[in-house]
């Protein structure tokens, strides 16, 4: 999961730097991440994933760092299963 994100973050966020280069527990918007980028993010990652992000989920703790983003797909993944 992390290696697609990671990718999907490459190709759609738009950083400065390179996605290699930061952190998992890094903050992406101090790391460049834009509020239209980390929109471009979630629709990659809805597509990924075969998800979609529930209303709650959609705000910027969510999408703070690449372990945020992790964390925040896996929950929607288990709630799915939980349904």
């Amino acid at each position: 999961m992390n290696e697609t994100i990671r990718a999907l973050l490459a190709k759609l966020g738009g950083l400065p730097v390179s996605v290699d280069t930061v952190a998992d527990d890094a903050d992406l918007y101090a790391a460049g991440l834009s509020s239209f980028a980390s929109v471009q993010l979630m629709l990659g990652l809805e597509e990924a994933f075969d998800i979609e992000f529930p209303d709650h989920l959609l705000n910027r703790k969510s999408f703070a760092s690449i372990a945020a983003i992790e964390t925040t797909v896996q929950s929607i993944l288990t709630d799915r299963k939980v349904v």
